[in-house]
């Protein structure tokens, strides 16, 4: 069945991000998996009822393609939508060694490929194959064009439940900072030394970002191989889980927040990591890209509140990247892991005092205006191929979900379609964090990188429990 326009006037037009993200420099796709406890026999009938009568009315994009008008300017086009063509049940061969490969390869394939413009930029995989991770598997491929993981992960939350009351609505983990933190950054932003420090910071990140962006390159190393055309390569999926409660344990020691842990234990597998794989590595200049959510926000919202003109945390792309230099793995933070913890809080910390986010983001605009977005989407796709890992992270619920009532044991995601070797996606769900690494194939030994993010988080624990835990006096 071919896609037949329906609208031809009021059609939405596309957000410049939107464009960034669907254009001749770059294809991005955010791939979100669900995993069950239960066998999904029968799901198909339940999941193609859900996606039509929850999923497409959530927002026209979903039932929409992306064409150009006779000026040039992109716009979301209204079409019929079978829903047949974007529902896929693989089958698996009868002669097969591990359903772990399989699905591995598979979820792999499938990320590489590219949706057809032709069709709205979505795709759902249900695949009834039990591994050791889960009974079954549903694979969500869209297009960043749509929205960024906040939007779809909004979107997806509407086809989910609570398992245990499915009246009751989901909770996350709170956002908000301590009201210690609150009332120190209170009394911080007052004082005149934090606009001079402010003003530094800004001046000194924002042109940072603009040489990284632009003419300076991260040095290759294990984790970046600087090829040509990487976004093409072939590409592993693979993740590791890590307990929220010993994570917060060591947060609770060290007087930190968990996204300090969490970007420590990860700069600190990396560096093993290199160090292992080329001694020479361990002190090399290497960059993260992470990827920033700019809604001023506590929690997801409503997909009602989402979609409305006003709303605090509009559907989209709202999100922008900071350039976070991988701490080095020099003697001192050998024999104390806890460094690398102190290294993330300070620069995360120094990071808050910056306006080199919202500078680039306006940068960006006027880049678009004056050069047009192909220009920005150019620019962007230097910015990623010049760093060495990508960093996304996203909340999710702290209740067990269930999708048509089969109870979901896993959930996560990760991004695809970019110029990067690494890219390290982190979701929290049921008291788990799970971390999600996508390599380029042949290039980085994804089973040591794993086994170099275990020994870094097994380490900083062992260290962190010789400090009493601050919570308790």
């Amino acid at each position: 069945m071919e896609y037949h326009e329906i609208i031809e006037e009021g059609v939405e037009p596309v957000s410049p991000v939107g464009q960034y993200f669907n254009s001749s420099a770059l294809c991005i796709y955010i791939i979100g998996v669900i995993e069950f406890e239960v066998p999904i026999h029968g799901l198909l009938m339940q999941a193609m009822s859900l996606l039509k009568h929850v999923f497409l009315p959530i927002n026209p994009r979903f039932s929409s393609i992306m064409v150009q008008d006779k000026k040039g300017e992109k716009r979301w086009k209204k079409v019929d939508v079978n829903l047949k063509e974007h529902v896929r049940t693989p089958i698996l061969p009868e002669t097969l060694e591990s359903n772990d490969k399989w699905f591995q390869d598979y979820l792999s394939r499938i990320s590489m490929e590219e949706l057809p413009q032709s069709k709205p930029l979505w795709e759902v995989h249900i695949v009834n194959s039990t591994t050791s991770d889960a009974h079954g598997s549903v694979i969500f491929k869209l297009h960043h064009a749509l929205g960024d993981g906040y939007s779809l992960m909004g979107a997806l939350l509407s086809c989910l439940q609570r398992a245990d009351d499915p009246s009751l609505p989901l909770s996350f983990p709170t956002l908000k900072p301590s009201k210690q933190e609150s009332k120190s950054t209170k009394g911080i932003c007052s004082s005149f030394s934090w606009l001079v420090s402010s003003a530094f910071y800004t001046v000194a990140d924002f042109g940072w970002s603009m040489l990284k962006s632009s003419i300076i390159n991260d040095e290759k190393t294990p984790i970046r191989s600087g090829n040509v055309g990487v976004e093409f390569q072939p590409i592993s999926i693979s993740t590791m889980a890590f307990s929220i409660n010993q994570v917060s344990d060591i947060k609770s020691r060290l007087g930190v927040t968990i996204n300090d842990v969490v970007t420590g234990i990860v700069f600190y597998g990396t560096r093993l990591y290199m160090e292992e794989m080329n001694s020479k590595s361990k002190t090399a200049e290497s960059t993260a890209l992470v990827l920033l959510n700019t809604r001023n926000i506590e929690g997801y919202q409503s997909i009602n509140d989402m979609l409305n003109t006003k709303a605090k945390a509009p559907w989209g792309n709202k999100i922008s990247f900071l350039h976070v230099p991988i701490p080095k793995l020099k003697q001192s933070r050998t024999s104390n892991p806890l460094e690398f913890i102190w290294e993330a809080h300070n620069m995360i910390k120094r990071k808050k005092q910056s306006l080199a986010v919202p500078l680039t983001g306006t940068l960006l605009e006027m880049e678009g205006k004056l050069r047009g977005q192909e220009a920005v989407a150019k620019h962007i796709y230097g910015t990623l191929s010049n760093s060495s890992a990508v960093i996304s992270n996203l909340v999710g619920p702290l209740q067990q979900m269930a999708l048509a009532n089969h109870p979901v044991k896993g959930l996560y995601f990760t991004l695809a379609g970019g110029p990067e070797s690494l890219v390290i996606s982190i979701m929290s769900y049921m008291g788990v964090l799970r971390v999600t690494f996508k390599t380029e194939k042949d290039f980085i030994d994804e089973q040591k990188l794993k086994s170099c993010m275990q020994s870094a988080f097994e380490r900083i624990l062992k260290a962190a429990k010789e400090i009493p835990d601050k919570t308790r006096y």
